[in-house]
């Protein structure tokens, strides 16, 4: 199966990914390794993955509808969408960057 994940570098979708390559998937994770969680630790949680043929990581952010265009193959089985901007207090400074990713970026 083709399997795209947004989210990837995440702990779910990491962890998601690590599933996928195990059966034999083919997998493009999606991330723009947003800042709010450490960069460091999503770059660790997809590590494991490099090593898989069957793995293809796309840094793109979900509301580049043309970098999402050209990133996700035709042929693909599945969406998982895991990427999301997350916390609620910085939503509520910021509710336009949430509104424009967690919704915007879900349309794209």
């Amino acid at each position: 199966m083709k399997v795209v994940v947004t989210g990837g570098a995440g702990f779910i979708g990491s962890h998601l990914i690590d599933r996928l390559l195990q059966e034999g998937h083919f997998v493009t994770n999606i991330d723009n390794f947003d800042g709010f969680y450490s960069e460091s630790i999503k770059r660790r949680n997809i590590e494991g993955h490099m090593k898989y043929d069957n793995y293809k990581i796309c840094e793109i952010d979900i509301r580049d509808k043309k970098g999402l265009d050209e990133a996700i193959p035709s042929n693909i089985d599945v969406i998982v969408h895991l990427a999301a901007k997350a916390g609620v207090r910085p939503s509520i400074e910021d509710p336009i960057a949430y509104q424009e990713v967690n919704v915007t970026g879900t349309q794209n």
